[in-house]
């Protein structure tokens, strides 16, 4: 049960789906940036980049259930799928992605130890690597926004799915209609 009671049921509701039902007025700006960031068009960065980027901070902050959504819908939108969402989640270093978005996660990886971790050698790194400033920018949001979203999820103490496989059918939902559909 979430530290504070939501008025419904929780089983149903599960994650940030239940504190966005209890707070619908703040519900539209916070998915309003999630299809911002991650699902919106982006000239360079695919969904499931985004998504993927997403994961990688939530998991870093131990988010179990940010980690486990948004891995599932990077997965979705990734060609490598699940085991690429795995990889990168075990070590980006080793993991199979272009040197531009291994940068860019070593960047989301700063933020998320604070943002004055992100360094000017980090940047220059993933720049030497063809990253432009956007998606250096949209990197640093991105992680900056998840901190927030993971410690909104995990600081009321939501409930996780009690079937795992919700990820997964909500991942469909999202590839396909976002966050504001």
């Amino acid at each position: 049960m979430a530290h504070i009671d939501l008025g419904l049921d929780e089983t149903q509701y599960p994650g940030i789906s239940g504190l966005m039902r209890y707070r619908p007025e703040t519900a539209v700006a916070l998915n309003a940036l999630a299809e911002a960031l991650l699902h919106a068009p982006h000239p360079t960065l695919s969904a499931g980049e985004r998504e993927l980027i997403a994961a990688y901070v939530s998991g870093l902050n131990e988010c179990t259930f940010c980690c486990s959504s948004h891995s599932a819908f990077a997965a979705a939108q990734l060609d490598g799928g699940m085991p690429l969402v795995t990889q990168v989640r075990a070590d980006p270093d080793t993991a199979e992605v272009s040197a531009k978005l291994r940068g860019l996660l070593r960047i989301a990886a700063a933020v998320q130890a604070g943002g004055r971790t992100v360094s000017a050698a980090l940047v220059d790194s993933a720049r030497a690597e063809g990253a432009t400033d956007l998606e250096i920018h949209d990197t640093v949001l991105i992680a900056a926004a998840f901190c927030m979203f993971n410690r909104y999820v995990d600081g009321l103490g939501t409930r996780l799915p009690e079937d795992p496989s919700a990820y997964t059918e909500t991942a469909q939902r999202i590839k396909v209609g976002g966050y504001v559909g």
